[in-house]
């Protein structure tokens, strides 16, 4: 576990040299790599959600993909299609975008919801389906999806089924004076500085040896008391009139793992329960729709569910 926390320290290191002042988003990116999971990152424009995840790919040697999502973008546009070849007199797949490895699908609530959809099976099962033929996408596939928590104009909701598939939605905020001071210290040689910089960004973890850094995190241990916690916390979620919908089964597995990864990213070998209350707003927040009155009263997911978690009793 001690190896596994100097490999992200390392792997930070390695992202400092492009990024400044996003450690809590990076480690999240990490945990949903390493959980084979997806995350969702919402934030202004100018907060580097897009150069956070090309670093990442960096750091791990991963190809990295790139879909900017609009209203008139297709299904076949994100999978891709089958076309007739003269020569062999047989159709041929041309890949489309998702035949990646860490696919950026950016400010993803701006496609149709038919759109979308065309990542739920890949997400779930990481293999899509054309023509009544299933393709299989790499065993790295993980998506990274970004959206403007402001503007709303010419953009669709996600569905929940969708939402419910991302591991973590992890909000990136803007940063502070001393690290914006630095973001302008850095940036004096030009705009595209930061592309330089990016260059220089070493692959920490090559992409053969992932595998085996998943197998160290899986060996995490999770006492009894804390997977009945998780569980209670999760349906709560179900049991107060403050929310409409409350969170699945899946969310219950979820946020197990990524506890298991914070605490493995930390160099311990057991998950305490200030690992589920740390995670617990990333995995759980965006799955919950609240009551109408609630939204009135003008109380937020966060507040709510510390309220909802305030109810239920900490294993000792």
């Amino acid at each position: 576990m001690q190896e596994l926390r100097n490999l992200r320290d390392q792997i930070l290191a390695e992202a400092r040299k492009v990024i400044v002042g996003q450690d809590e988003a990076l480690d999240g990116l990490m945990i949903a790599l390493f959980a084979q999971g997806h995350a969702l990152l919402e934030g202004v424009p100018g907060t580097a959600k897009t150069l956070m995840v090309r670093t990442l790919a960096s750091t791990m040697g991963l190809k990295f993909g790139r879909i900017q999502f609009t209203p008139d973008l297709m299904p076949s546009d994100v999978i891709g299609t089958n076309i007739f070849d003269l020569k062999t007199t047989q159709f041929r797949l041309t890949q489309g975008p998702i035949f990646t490895e860490l696919l950026l699908a950016d400010e993803i609530n701006r496609a149709p919801a038919k759109t979308q959809s065309a990542l739920l099976e890949a997400m779930q099962e990481r293999q899509v389906s054309l023509d009544g033929q299933r393709h299989q996408l790499s065993e790295h596939f993980t998506v990274f999806a970004t959206q403007n928590p402001v503007e709303q104009e010419g953009t669709y909701p996600l569905p929940e089924a969708q939402l419910d598939r991302f591991l973590l939605k992890i909000h990136v905020g803007y940063p502070s004076v001393e690290d914006e001071d630095r973001i302008l210290a850095q940036s004096t040689a030009g705009v595209g500085s930061f592309a330089q910089a990016l260059e220089q960004v070493r692959a920490i973890v090559p992409a053969e040896s992932i595998r085996q850094v998943r197998q160290m995190g899986e060996a995490v241990l999770v006492d009894e008391r804390v997977r009945g916690y998780v569980r209670d916390l999760v349906r709560a979620t179900r049991n107060t009139s403050m929310i409409l919908l409350g969170a699945g089964p899946r969310a219950g597995v979820h946020l197990m793992v990524a506890s298991r990864w914070i605490a493995a990213l930390d160099g311990r070998t057991f998950v305490t329960p200030d690992d589920v209350v740390r995670i617990m707003h990333a995995v759980l927040g965006h799955r919950l729709a609240l009551a109408p009155e609630v939204e009135l009263d003008g109380l937020s997911v966060e507040e709510v569910l510390n309220r909802v978690a305030a109810t239920v009793p900490v294993p000792r």
